[in-house]
């Protein structure tokens, strides 16, 4: 199998504690990639059949909804689809990638998920939505694997056909609340939506929070609003040293709540958030670094978009004929170009043991326990014996997050490594 390792970050990150791990390097020769081809998207049935030996695999998000949009993870399998597939295939298999509008709604998730299953797809790759109850069940009938989805639902963490690449929203808030304490925090009030899917997130950030006996704020938010000010005043409090804030509102949302802080003006309060409520554009939207998020903690699943780990992504998009600006810093298109290259090597492997590429196999292959590992997470291992020990998200593997700092106007490293936070979403104990 040919290997895509080889080129380095800048700095070569090392471990700094046991529970760290360094980022791998992944090379950044496009060329090693397998090809995939790209459908037309929401083609249905008739437009997502495949001819002769060719594979099908599919990409869904929502579009055109607003705040829950990403458009990029769709348009990012598309353009894996005609990069690759241009320089002879999967193996020497077409693949097709048939996309999908979600809508943000049960319905298109249900609708998406059926058009796979018509579709004879192989796997689901990437792909977004909160209704994992909805789609999960659609694809556990037909045996279609979901291969690295954006983690929002709890069905995306039990379901024994689904194989998440990132902790999701759990890891991220878990991250959050240890880098917080790790930055001296003495209060935290915890900024989220006011739904089902926040209140899950606040057991999570308290887990991280009580071993240093740092007082939490449950701060609950619309998810859509122009102000914010009884919010953030809520949040802040007093306004003492010490006194920290973690948002996880989503990218839209969390613009308009930093403007609110920005007019409230808060002297003490250090802000924070988690990957996909704060990325690149919504640090340059809020004026960099003499925006609001100057200094600001970020918990993420992967390395900062500025490593050169992330130069095979940048190349892809760049020589993408259809010349869409998908931003390469949004989490939902990293998930993506990780799932994909998880599909690759498994089908590398499948392909190089003289086994067929099918739904059945693929499933086979990662519930084997083999180890997967593409360079932008630590190893992926979905076997028996590496699931969390949890009732609810015992598919939840990748338990590192990394932690990033907003300096010079960029998001960057703040430590090199992944950190694990398994002990956090257990509910067990700091390591020594």
């Amino acid at each position: 199998m040919t290997s895509l390792r080889g080129s380095s970050q800048a700095q070569n990150p090392i471990a700094v504690r046991r529970r760290r791990r360094p980022i791998a390097a992944a090379a950044t020769a496009v060329a090693l990639l397998p090809t995939l081809f790209s459908a037309s998207a929401c083609g249905g049935p008739a437009d997502a059949a495949t001819n002769g030996g060719d594979l099908t695999v599919m990409t869904w998000a929502p579009s055109g909804t607003g705040t829950a949009d990403r458009p990029g993870m769709t348009e990012l399998a598309e353009a894996i689809g005609r990069d690759i597939n241009a320089k002879g295939g999967l193996n020497g298999r077409r693949i097709q990638v048939i996309t999908c509008n979600e809508h943000n709604s049960a319905d298109g998730a249900t609708a998406c998920a059926q058009q796979a299953v018509d579709a004879k797809a192989v796997a689901v790759l990437g792909s977004y939505s909160q209704f994992g109850d909805r789609f999960m069940p659609v694809l556990e009938r037909a045996g279609i694997p979901l291969i690295g989805g954006y983690g929002l639902s709890q069905p995306e963490f039990s379901s024994p056909l689904s194989y998440p690449v990132a902790g999701g929203l759990p890891a991220l808030i878990g991250g959050s609340g240890r880098q917080l304490v790790e930055a001296g925090c003495k209060a935290v009030a915890l900024i989220r939506p006011d739904t089902p899917a926040g209140d899950n997130l606040l057991g999570y950030l308290a887990n991280a929070l009580k071993p240093a006996g740092i007082k939490l704020l449950d701060v609950k938010a619309p998810e859509k609003s122009p102000d914010y000010t009884p919010v953030v005043r809520k949040a802040v409090g007093k306004d003492e040293p010490g006194n920290c804030i973690t948002s996880a509102l989503g990218a839209e949302p969390t613009g308009n709540l930093l403007d609110t802080y920005r007019r409230v003006g808060p002297k003490n309060t250090r802000i924070a958030s988690v990957i996909g409520s704060v990325q690149q554009s919504v640090v340059d939207s809020t004026g960099g670094d003499s925006g609001p998020l100057a200094g600001a903690y970020v918990t993420g699943w992967y390395p900062p978009e500025s490593a050169r780990i992330w130069d095979a992504l940048r190349a892809v998009v760049r020589n993408d004929p259809a010349g869409r600006p998908i931003d390469v810093a949004d989490p939902g298109v990293q998930t993506t170009w990780v799932a994909y290259e998880v599909f690759r090597q498994v089908s590398d492997r499948l392909s190089g043991a003289g086994r067929p590429v099918s739904a059945k196999t693929v499933t086979a292959l990662l519930d084997g326990g083999e180890q997967v590992d593409v360079g932008l997470t630590p190893p992926l291992n979905w076997g028996t014996t590496n699931m969390l020990p949890s009732t609810e998200s015992p598919r939840l593997v990748n338990t590192w997050v990394t932690y990033q700092v907003v300096k010079g106007g960029r998001m960057t490293l703040q430590q090199p490594g992944f950190v694990d936070v398994r002990w956090v979403l257990t509910g067990g104990k700091p390591p020594a």
